[in-house]
């Protein structure tokens, strides 16, 4: 087995594994500000990981297949970690940029960051060729936009 199927293999289980345990992710915040804290550093390595692979889609850094793969299945893996942080009373108790919608329309939330990790399980397989990446990363890219539209305070 490549290392890069290894690595994207990885990825899926983990993914898998997170995506599989939401409840008790919510169950180990003792107060609200823990879970808020939690899913903004969640959030805070998603975004370094997703940005190496942008910064190589859009030519701002070469492309290296390995780099992408390394980043994408760190993307995949903590891509599930943020939502679990978005439990019932987790609205308050620290500064964040969550709208209140997030909690009022749970499952229009819930349907938007399904599409988000859907959209970021494709990264790892299209790591390998460029064109395939720019075009994986243009779709999860688009469902963090879709979300953010949605979900967060400007």
């Amino acid at each position: 087995m490549s290392r890069l199927s290894r690595l994207s293999f990885s990825a899926a289980i983990i993914a898998s594994t997170l995506a599989l345990s939401p409840i008790a992710a919510q169950a180990q915040f003792a107060k609200s500000e823990d879970a808020i804290k939690y899913r903004q550093g969640a959030f805070t390595v998603l975004a370094a990981h997703f940005g190496r692979i942008g910064a190589m889609v859009n030519g701002r850094v070469p492309y290296d297949a390995k780099v992408a793969a390394e980043n994408a299945a760190v993307v995949v893996a903590v891509s599930a970690l943020p939502i679990t942080a978005f439990g019932p009373g987790t609205d308050s108790g620290r500064e964040h940029r969550a709208k209140p919608e997030v909690w009022r329309d749970a499952a229009k939330f819930k349907a938007a960051a399904d599409r988000m990790t859907d959209a970021i399980a494709k990264l790892p397989a299209a790591a390998g060729d460029p064109a395939a990446l720019k075009t994986a990363f243009g779709a999860a890219a688009a469902s963090c936009k879709g979300c953010h539209d949605d979900f967060r305070k400007d």
